[in-house]
C-alpha cells in the first residue's frame, strides 16, 4: 500500500469500538494489499483505549484526535480536509469489507463518471439483509413506516418504497441515498457540493449530503457486488446518558432532531407536518392501547406517550428544525 499518490482515502470514525475497529483495519489493510490509499480514523474522543491501540498497531493510520465527541458529520470533516485520493471512502468502525470490495468500488466509480457517491449490500453479521438503497425521506413514506404498511407490503412498489423492500437486491440501481457505513465518494464532487452539514450529530446527514449530490447533477448508485458486513450500532451502545434508560430515548431523541432538521432545510414547512404526524399516530396508539388491561398493551401506551414528549422536546430544542443544539448532543 503506498500513500505519496494515493486512489483512495479512507475515513473512519470511530468512538469506544477499540475491538471492532482493530478487526475493521485488519481486514481494511488486507483489502489495500494492491491499492495505493492513505487511512484516516477521526477518534471521537473514546475512553476505551482506541487511539493507544491505532498507535500501537497501526502506525500507518493518520490518527485524528477529537477534544470531545464531534458526532458523525463533524468528525468526518476533520479528516475531509486532508484527504488526497481521487475517491473518498467512508467506513464505520463496526464494518467489514469483504474480499473484493474496494476494487469493485473503484471499477464502478471510473466505468460512470456521472457517480458522484455509490454504496454497497450491507449485510448483518447473521448475513440477514440491511436496508442499503433507500428513498428521500417524505411525509407519505413516513406514514407508510409508521402505520406499518411498509413492513406489511414489503413487497408493494408503494409501500415499501422508502427502504426498496420491493426490488430485487441484486440488482444494481440508481437511488436517492445510501446508509454511510459505507460510500465511495468522488473527492472532486464532495469539494463541489461541500463536506457534511454539522448541523446533524447522528443521522440524516447522510441523507442530506446524496440529497446535495442529486442537486449538482450526479448520481447516488447502490451496486449489490460490493459487499459490506455491517454490525450496526455499536458506538450508540455506549451511550450512558440517556434521559430515559429505556426504548433508546436518547437516540431517539436524536434521530427526532436530525428529522426535523432535515425537514426543515429541505421540505420547508413539512418540519411542523412530519413531527404533527408522528405526534397524533402516537396520541391515537397511546389512547387505543391505554384502555386495554393487558400488559402489553400498556407498555406500548407507555411507550407512544414517552415518544410525544420526545417529539415535543426535539421540536424545542432545534427550534422547529431551524437551529442545532451544541454538541456533543
Amino acid at each position: 500500500m503506498k500513500t505519496e499518490n494515493p486512489l483512495l482515502s479512507i475515513v473512519i470514525v470511530s468512538f469506544n469500538t477499540c475491538a471492532l475497529l482493530r478487526d475493521c483495519l485488519q481486514v481494511l489493510y488486507r483489502e489495500l494489499a494492491d491499492i495505493d490509499a492513505e487511512v484516516f480514523v477521526v477518534d471521537n474522543n473514546s475512553s476505551d483505549r482506541s487511539t493507544s491501540m491505532i498507535e500501537r498497531e497501526f502506525p500507518s493510520v493518520r490518527l485524528i484526535k477529537s477534544q470531545s465527541n464531534l458526532g458523525f458529520a463533524a468528525a468526518n470533516n476533520q479528516a475531509f480536509p486532508l484527504c488526497q485520493g481521487r475517491y473518498v471512502v467512508l467506513l464505520n468502525s463496526d464494518a467489514f469489507l469483504q474480499p473484493g470490495a474496494l476494487q469493485l468500488a473503484i471499477k464502478h466509480m471510473a466505468s460512470r463518471p456521472s457517480a458522484g457517491l455509490g454504496g454497497a449490500k450491507l449485510v448483518g453479521r447473521d448475513a440477514s439483509w440491511q436496508p442499503s438503497a433507500r428513498q428521500f425521506p417524505s411525509l407519505m413514506n413516513e406514514f407508510f413506516s409508521l402505520s406499518g404498511l411498509s413492513a406489511k407490503f414489503a413487497r408493494s412498489r408503494l409501500f415499501g418504497r422508502q427502504d426498496r423492500t420491493w426490488a430485487d437486491d441484486a440488482k444494481a440501481a440508481q437511488v436517492g441515498w445510501v446508509p454511510g457505513a459505507f460510500s465511495i465518494i468522488r473527492r472532486d464532487v464532495l469539494e463541489q457540493v461541500g463536506y457534511f452539514d454539522e448541523a446533524f450529530f447522528l443521522y440524516y446527514e447522510e441523507v442530506d449530503l446524496c440529497h446535495r449530490i442529486r442537486s449538482a447533477g450526479y448520481e447516488v448508485w447502490y451496486w449489490p457486488d460490493i459487499s459490506v458486513v455491517h454490525f450496526g450500532g455499536e458506538s450508540s451502545k455506549t451511550v450512558t446518558t440517556a434521559a430515559i434508560s429505556n426504548a433508546g430515548a436518547q437516540l431517539t431523541l436524536w434521530r427526532m432532531r436530525s428529522e426535523l432538521l432535515y425537514y426543515r432545510k429541505h421540505l420547508g414547512i413539512s418540519a411542523w407536518l412530519v413531527k404533527k404526524q408522528e405526534e397524533w399516530w402516537h396520541r391515537l396508539r397511546n389512547w387505543k392501547n391505554a384502555r386495554n388491561p393487558d400488559p402489553t398493551c400498556k407498555a406500548k401506551a407507555e411507550d407512544s406517550r414517552k415518544i410525544v414528549a420526545l417529539l415535543d422536546r426535539a421540536w424545542t430544542e432545534t427550534r422547529g428544525g431551524r437551529f442545532s443544539p451544541q454538541r456533543p448532543w
